[in-house]
């Protein structure tokens, strides 16, 4: 089977390792980006070493006309899509709740939770016409954790990932496509405000240590491959213990 995957927000961090780690499994790989064009085109030549095509496509995922438009670039370079990760998000303004800007917080749900409901819509319209697939939301520990004193309007849209999760999986079971969930916890990447901040919450996680991007990433490989075929539905935590 050709495996043909859309990965949003796949210029650095998580989103850049699921790109790679898909295209080692045999995946061609269809980056999702809001800006970093050279982060992007390096995902993409990554992907290439690895053996796989690999096309780039500057998008806002809270934009259906730009979600077509990826959706649509991805069939007519790769082939048929036959799966997508939902990985682009933003943590919108960070500290006290008290203290957050509305647009700040406007633009963490818009993205974090319009984005990837108009990605999966775009992606479950597909897959019901080509015959089935698997969608990866990524998700995040706060969902559970409340992240108070930090962002508790970024843990509330992670919680709707995963009842968008659940949901949809139960919805779209009968049509052939699967829909999971990998909730990371603290990972070294470029998403901290604070660089050190993976660092400083060692000691708070009971396995002693941040996560590794790749860690998320074959998490979601698995979840995506034939391996998980009777998978859905699931939110699978990946958070040293938190």
């Amino acid at each position: 089977m050709q495996y043909v995957t859309v990965v949003t927000g796949g210029t650095r961090g998580i989103g850049a390792a699921i790109a790679l780690r898909l295209a080692r499994d045999g995946h061609d790989v269809a980056v999702g980006y809001r800006s970093d064009e050279k982060a992007a085109e390096r995902t993409a030549e990554a992907v290439r070493a690895a053996g796989r095509r690999c096309v780039a496509v500057r998008i806002d995922t809270t934009d259906e006309h730009d979600v077509d438009r990826l959706f649509e670039t991805a069939a007519a370079g790769l082939g048929t899509v036959t799966g997508l990760v939902n990985n682009a998000g933003v943590s919108g303004p960070n500290g006290p709740l008290a203290e957050a800007d509305a647009e700040g917080m406007r633009r963490a749900v818009d993205v974090n939770v319009l984005g990837y409901l108009l990605c999966a819509r775009r992606a479950v319209r597909d897959m019901t016409r080509t015959g089935g697939g698997a969608i990866v939301n990524i998700s995040s520990g706060a969902a559970t954790l409340g992240s108070p004193g930090q962002y508790v309007h970024y843990a509330a849209t992670k919680a709707a990932t995963d009842t968008m999760t659940v949901g949809l999986a139960k919805e779209v079971a009968p049509l052939g496509i699967r829909v999971n969930c990998v909730a990371p916890g603290v990972i070294r990447t470029e998403f901290h405000q604070d660089p050190e901040r993976p660092a400083k919450l060692a000691p708070t996680i009971p396995m002693g240590r941040p996560g590794r991007p790749e860690e998320i990433s074959g998490a979601v490989a698995w979840l995506l491959s034939d391996d998980a075929s009777y998978t859905t539905g699931a939110v699978l935590r990946v958070a040293g213990g938190m």
